[in-house]
């Protein structure tokens, strides 16, 4: 039976593309999930939606609960999960608006729960591969959902993940782009440690919504400039989420 998890992030974690939704409320080891999770179908499939930061955006990136977000899901049955985020583009071609499938990260986090595994049994360390972190065939069925709804699509990019919640510096925006990172945001990491620690398949849909701040022509990002993006384009994200959601089942 498929299952399927959905982790939403700014404004883009909209539970009304569910049917016959209802809010569940849970708690496991590690605590409780960003938010109730809302349960319901999509095409005929049993979906569960988080918000990351809660459902009125309370949680600041740092402090987000990812080990029982994940956690939630794979005790729902979740053998799939499919991730949301908001990033800035760290180069000229990936332009406000477009959506980057991911398929590789660098972790710059400082300060939050990187893993499931706080001790080890005796002699029977756990350390899980990470060379690939995000599915390939779930990556290709995004991919192929983007290009079926003609929404513009980067089929690959390495994603930064910084502490946040405060936006880069210049210096380090540039130092970022020299590290070959594509975009930037502030949750991927450990999200994507723990779903690979869990053994859930897990792909990741970003939307560009600005230019951070290595671009000295513009503007730095602010929050406001984020929004207008994501009004724009969240119904992007809805569609090739559904379509997706369609394709697995």
């Amino acid at each position: 039976m498929t299952v399927i998890g959905i982790i939403g992030g700014s404004g883009l974690d909209n539970p009304d593309i569910l049917e016959n939704a209802k809010d569940v409320e849970l708690k496991n080891i590690w605590g409780k999930p960003s938010s109730p999770v809302k349960s319901g179908t999509i095409a005929g499939t049993e979906v569960h939606i988080i918000g990351r930061h809660g459902r009125d955006h309370t949680i600041p990136p740092t402090y987000v609960n990812n080990r029982a977000n994940i956690q939630a899901l794979k005790d729902l049955g979740c053998n799939y999960i499919l991730a949301t985020t908001a990033v800035g583009s760290l180069r000229e071609k990936i332009d406000r608006g477009h959506l980057v499938i991911m398929d590789q990260f660098i972790d710059f986090t400082r300060k939050r729960e990187l893993t499931f595994h706080e001790t080890f049994e005796p002699h029977s360390p756990m350390h899980t591969p990470m060379a690939e972190p995000f599915d390939a065939d779930l990556r290709a069925k995004m991919v192929e959902s983007c290009n079926e709804l003609e929404i513009t699509v980067h089929d690959k990019g390495t994603v930064v993940t910084i502490e946040g919640p405060r936006f880069s510096t210049r210096a380090e925006s540039h130092m970022f782009r020299a590290w070959g990172a594509d975009i930037i945001n502030m949750s991927t990491a450990p999200e994507a440690i723990l779903a690979n620690e869990a053994g859930i398949p897990y792909a990741v849909v970003a939307m560009s919504t600005d230019y951070d701040c290595w671009k000295t022509d513009e503007a730095p990002v602010t929050w406001d400039d984020i929004l207008e993006i994501f009004q724009a384009n969240a119904e992007n994200v809805t569609s090739m989420l559904i379509k997706t959601i369609e394709k697995i089942s």
